[in-house]
């Protein structure tokens, strides 16, 4: 039996139209004048190219873990010196490009703005002593607040949190530089490697520690002070953001102070919301007013239910336990 004739060099003429009239369909959609319709050829930042810029300053932060390893020990002034070229080189170009979405410097000629590019990214660079200080109290929060943890070097190498904290303190520096788009392309990288949310405009202090890590969220005015512990699936947000843009720069984040613990599943929300010093927040509470310093702070009207399989639904022998906040 013969195959009926339809291709002509292997293409299905039905599919092949069926293609053009959704090309058509787009092209019309992309004449409609939508915020989405812009095209940027060559003024858009390239998110791979920061991405290797975050890679090689966790590489001068790190320089001993993370060197590259054509240069040997001795010779690790020449490598950071390699390193920091080539970091100059491609965030001057990447802010250059996101310096460009403010209107403001639309009379600016080229050579102005990526002068003002390579001024921010010396301004930015001169704080790298500051971010590895930081950073140094992260690995000892981390290796003293995890029993599990080894050795410092099992930190450095393996812990998500310590990598998210790493992303965040150097994407921060750009933040308050005023840097568009680019400290949230580096936070958010971070959050899609390790499921932390940090927003680069919170504010966090020494020795910080984020155990397990995964599912935290920190809003952009959090501030959280030295020395806070916080666990897996914690949320530090906004009471309510139905105000929208109208809540621009107002602070709707919480405060924790020195020493604060925030257990697993716990929800601290609202900018007026300050959590005292000392404090330890229970798992999965949900908290929108100020604690004191020095409480603890348990979940109490939830109770755990135990029955066997072969008990029935009436059974006498089943127990339930309320959390009495022993685990403190």
């Amino acid at each position: 039996m013969e195959n009926k004739e339809y291709r002509t060099n292997g293409v299905n003429p039905e599919i092949e139209q069926k293609i053009s009239g959704l090309i058509d369909s787009y092209m019309n959609s992309l004449s409609e004048g939508k915020d989405i319709d812009q095209i940027r050829m060559t003024d858009q930042p390239d998110k791979e190219k920061i991405v290797e810029v975050v890679d090689k300053l966790q590489r001068i932060i790190f320089p001993g873990f993370f060197r590259n390893k054509a240069y040997k020990y001795l010779t690790i002034r020449n490598n950071l010196s390699m390193q920091l070229e080539d970091v100059i080189y491609h965030l001057t170009r990447q802010i250059a490009i996101v310096l460009r979405y403010d209107a403001e410097r639309d009379q600016k000629t080229d050579q102005e703005v990526e002068e003002e590019a390579r001024e921010l990214v010396f301004r930015f660079l001169e704080t790298i002593p500051k971010i590895r200080e930081y950073i140094d109290t992260d690995v000892q929060a981390t290796l003293d607040g995890d029993p599990a943890a080894f050795n410092k070097e099992e930190v450095i190498y393996t812990y998500p949190g310590l990598y998210a904290t790493l992303v965040y303190r150097l994407a921060h520096e750009l933040y308050l530089l005023k840097v568009p788009l680019i400290p949230r392309i580096m936070t958010e990288y971070a959050h899609s490697r390790t499921g932390i949310d940090i927003n680069p405009g919170a504010t966090i202090g020494k020795y910080f520690f984020m155990d397990h890590g995964t599912g935290i969220v920190i809003g952009e005015t959090t501030v959280i002070g030295e020395h806070v512990k916080i666990y897996q699936g914690v949320t530090l947000g906004a009471l309510s953001t139905s105000g929208g843009r109208k809540l621009r720069n107002v602070k709707r984040h919480p405060t924790l102070e020195d020493n604060v613990t925030v257990y697993s599943g716990a929800s601290i929300l609202g900018g007026e919301t300050r959590i005292g010093t000392g404090t330890v927040i229970g798992g999965n509470a949900f908290i929108t007013r100020s604690i004191p310093a020095g409480a603890r702070v348990t979940v109490r009207s939830q109770e755990l239910h135990i029955k066997t399989d072969d008990e029935g639904e009436n059974c006498t022998s089943c127990v339930a336990i309320e959390p009495d906040g022993s685990w403190f």
